[in-house]
């Protein structure tokens, strides 16, 4: 199951700590699974998409009052064609996730965040979502949630990197990035070779010096 339900009292203690996600429950996924989640009481979502493809079907289905879309390829290495992501990027995560609700006062939040395959962009901005959310969380640990959440996760590198800049880590977060690379590294070998023959090189290199 994709969406992760957080019901044991100290999940509850440690999301409502954070400010952010005390949302209830939370999904990372990519476009084939998104009409799986249209009636899963979904009422936030974060879409992140390249910058010409069509606007799915499957998103019509959501409140557009509670929805961000970002448009940008999932690269970190510049080339013709290729829109990067940027720091405003990551701000506009962030003041996203300063806006999701407490949902002590109001009937249960769900959070969904997807890019095209729910493995680098989405599971990216989660990671910046919940770094945001608790600032004094040990960086390894925050990324441990990420992959309860979605157990492939590979986050984009430079989105991490600006989270890193603008939540103030003082590069503790890209350093535990680089431990998450070597753990999926080993985990999921084909996953890190995908990335090594698609433009990602840096960031198995960096698993690889972990």
């Amino acid at each position: 199951m994709i969406a992760r339900r957080w019901t044991n009292a100290a999940s509850m203690s440690y999301l409502r700590a954070m400010n952010l996600v005390t949302i209830s429950l939370l999904t990372i996924c990519g476009l084939e699974e998104l009409s799986e989640h249209g009636s899963r009481g979904v009422t936030h979502v974060l879409s992140i998409l390249d910058p010409d493809y069509p606007e799915p079907e499957a998103l019509r289905t959501f409140d557009r009052s509670h929805r961000v879309m970002l448009r940008f390829h999932d690269a970190i290495e510049p080339a013709p064609g290729l829109v990067m992501p940027s720091k405003h990027d990551v701000q506009t995560i962030l003041d996203f996730g300063r806006k999701l609700p407490d949902p002590a006062p109001q009937p249960e939040s769900h959070l969904l965040v997807h890019c095209h395959v729910g493995v680098s962009r989405s599971t990216a901005a989660m990671a910046c979502l919940l770094t945001q959310a608790h600032p004094h969380e040990n960086e390894d640990r925050i990324f441990a949630r990420l992959l309860e959440l979605r157990p492939k996760a590979w986050p984009n590198s430079r989105m991490i990197g600006f989270a890193d800049e603008l939540l103030s880590r003082g590069g503790r977060l890209n350093a535990a990035l680089a431990r998450l690379y070597q753990r999926q590294s080993s985990g999921y070998p084909k996953l890190a070779a995908y990335m090594r023959d698609n433009g990602r090189l840096r960031e198995v290199q960096l698993a690889e010096t972990a």
